[in-house]
């Protein structure tokens, strides 16, 4: 059987922003095909990397024909995907559509059309299996745990419920040797940049655990996972990280030190394969103060860089959303990371119902903190999430999936739009002001530089044009909106 795996282009220019620090691999890709049996023809089409991803995508269809054609997706890139689907059913009408990912997982209704043949819901390998091995044999998809079937019948998410998630240790290990590992690089933080290191090396990009076990009210994961942290096999991991292709690896677990005695083991592992790599992991400020001696062994073995969620910078608003930390928390996770030589990327939140005396405060605060990566999302819920369903009488866009980056506000904004894009893109600029690589200013090959001024400005515009993704009666709306501090 011919099977083609396709990862859409993004559409907005926040997300491709994003994407010039950024562009990590196909890895869901990698872990369907490894899902399929040897004798099946499988290909990966990242169209990321298409300047013209259409045509690309129609020459693969062309050239390729395939029996099955699986495609991934955030809530973002769901209409890019129904296009997609549209576009296989115009051109080999008798070929199977199967479509997964975050969004067929946590909105499915939302994929119920006509050109779809079947919806993956959680872990796609096992379910997908299951659809490859049916249509060698003529079957239909009726019953199969994990996939819905799109029609008069479809059942939502209401009905069903979340899916239920298997042993990460069933995980295949990923096929990197259908797509070129060379074509995916990540901007590289440390907290003390050695000279004529890439400031983009090759990353590879490894899962160790499913899951976490905070409650946070906009995080579907609590959700997906029952608020459960669930690790695979140490030795397994340890195994796939020897393996990858880069010695720059960048972990995609929801956290990745939360269960310390995995993480203890999974260290000790590549401590004896005497695994030389660097890494970029996410965790949490209490995490940190929790277990500090985890932290410094994991510094001894290789990590560069976290990734912390501070959100907001005031206790009232961590409550709210019962993040589990304080503001003090996380100054000082910071402050014990950097003395152990661990760099920090701090992730903060902005709401819609913001003033501009709130964006002052939270660029004052960050104009304040020690040298540190910053980026900055709009407290965006999940669909799923209760701060979803709270919200969804005020969303002020038709579809709000073709905004749900994180980075376009669903809501109403205080500010008008245009403001609030500029004031957006200012938070953003100040984010990448104070890095250590800036303080530091270490020798650096002219060609990165010149790939970082190139990325800060496209991430910059990608800020500064939010308010042109929408409708021409909210782009041009003055007067301020009252009542929308209580929509969040």
């Amino acid at each position: 059987m011919r099977i083609l795996l396709v990862k859409p282009k993004a559409r907005l220019r926040t997300v491709r922003g994003l994407e010039a620090f950024t562009r990590l691999e196909p890895l869901e890709l990698g872990y369907l095909a490894a899902s399929v049996s040897p004798e099946d023809d499988v290909r990966i089409v990242d169209l990321r990397l298409e300047r013209f991803a259409a045509h690309a995508f129609q020459r693969a269809l062309r050239s390729f024909r395939p029996d099955l054609v699986g495609i991934t997706g955030y809530s973002h890139e769901a209409s890019s995907v129904k296009s997609l689907a549209g576009t296989i059913k115009g051109s080999l009408p008798k070929t199977t559509v199967v479509v997964g990912g975050h969004h067929a997982t946590a909105a499915p209704e939302d994929f119920n059309i006509e050109s779809i043949d079947a919806l993956v819901r959680g872990e796609g390998c096992t379910p997908f299996r299951a659809i490859v091995s049916a249509l060698h044999k003529n079957e239909g998809f009726e019953g199969i745990p994990g996939v819905l079937i799109p029609g008069t019948d479809f059942d939502g998410p209401d009905e069903l419920g979340w899916p239920q998630f298997p042993d990460p240790s069933s995980l295949p290990t990923p096929r990197r040797d259908l797509f070129n590992p060379r074509s995916y690089r990540s901007v590289w933080t440390t907290e003390h940049m050695e000279n004529w290191a890439p400031l983009f090396p090759m990353v590879s990009m490894v899962r160790a655990s499913w899951g976490c076990r905070m409650k946070c009210t906009f995080c579907v994961v609590p959700q997906l996972y029952g608020g459960q942290h669930k690790p695979r096999r140490a030795d397994a991991v340890a195994e796939e990280i020897e393996r990858a292709p880069a010695k720059h690896i960048y972990f995609c677990d929801d956290e990745n030190f939360i269960d310390e005695a995995f993480a203890w083991e999974l260290a000790e592992c590549l401590a004896a394969r005497k695994v030389r790599k660097r890494y970029f992991a996410w965790t949490r400020s209490t995490t940190v103060i929790r277990s500090p001696e985890l932290l410094k062994r994991w510094r001894s073995i290789g990590l560069d860089a976290v990734f912390i969620g501070f959100e907001f910078i005031r206790d009232k608003e961590l409550r709210k959303t019962r993040k589990g930390a304080t503001v003090a928390a996380n100054e000082r996770g910071l402050e014990m990371l950097r003395s152990f030589g661990v760099a920090v990327h701090a992730a903060f939140m902005i709401r819609p119902e913001w003033s501009e005396d709130d964006f002052e405060e939270l660029e004052s605060y960050v104009r304040g903190m020690p040298p540190v990566e910053c980026s900055f999302t709009v407290c965006t819920p999940s669909p799923g999430t209760e701060d979803y369903e709270s919200i969804r009488r005020n969303l002020w866009v038709d579809d709000p999936f073709e905004l749900h980056d994180c980075m376009h506000p669903l809501t109403p904004t205080a500010l008008p739009l245009r403001r609030f894009s500029q004031r957006y893109a200012q938070l953003a600029r100040q984010g990448t002001a104070r890095t250590p690589v800036r303080l530091q200013r270490p020798l650096t090959r002219p060609h990165d530089l010149l790939r970082v001024a190139r990325a800060e400005s496209k991430y910059y515009r990608g800020f500064l044009r939010i308010y042109r993704d929408y409708p021409k009666e909210l782009r041009e709306r003055q007067e301020p909106v009252e009542l929308a501090r209580g929509m969040s």
